[in-house]
């Protein structure tokens, strides 16, 4: 009868064991989500995404409509840009990238953005998310990554 009891015992330790809960009640720990930057696909995926948001924002109106953007994009080469955007977005999600550009507030204080123009920035960014199907998980995540950002960008409405 001892013998019955312990395979009885050892087959509810492994019963135990397969659904994940330890001998002191404790489940298993749940394996490593991967990072934003994986999910996206990595580098060259951000890369891909993040050149055709910048073509957007280069010919979207209401951003051309300001003259302080107007005169940066001829001061700040395109390819540049979308190095330091493409670093940035690597960094931030978890990749191995690291930013070496200058702060938000810095590199935007002398836009003189606005409410509305961040708004078309945000949905020119959506288009070019939606454009490379990326989920709507990822999606949000990267919305709210970006609005992270807002109050180094955008400048309060003068009185």
């Amino acid at each position: 009868m001892k013998t019955r009891r312990s395979e009885q015992s050892l087959i509810a330790l492994v019963v135990v064991a397969a659904l994940g809960v330890g001998v002191a009640g404790q489940t298993k720990p749940a394996p490593a989500a991967k990072s934003l930057y994986d999910r996206l696909g990595g580098a060259y995926s951000i890369a891909t995404v993040v050149d055709d948001f910048i073509e957007r924002l280069l010919v979207n109106d209401t951003l051309n409509a300001n003259p302080a953007i107007k005169e940066a994009r001829t001061r700040v080469p395109k390819a540049g840009l979308k190095f330091h955007v493409t670093t940035l977005v690597c960094e931030v999600t978890g990749g191995p990238c690291k930013y070496t550009g200058r702060t938000m507030k810095d590199s935007h204080a002398k836009l003189n953005i606005n409410e509305v123009q961040w708004d078309a920035m945000v949905a020119d960014f959506r288009k070019t998310l939606d454009t490379f199907k990326v989920p709507p998980p990822e999606q949000q995540e990267l919305i709210t990554i970006v609005g992270t950002t807002k109050k180094d960008i955008v400048q309060a409405a003068k009185p």
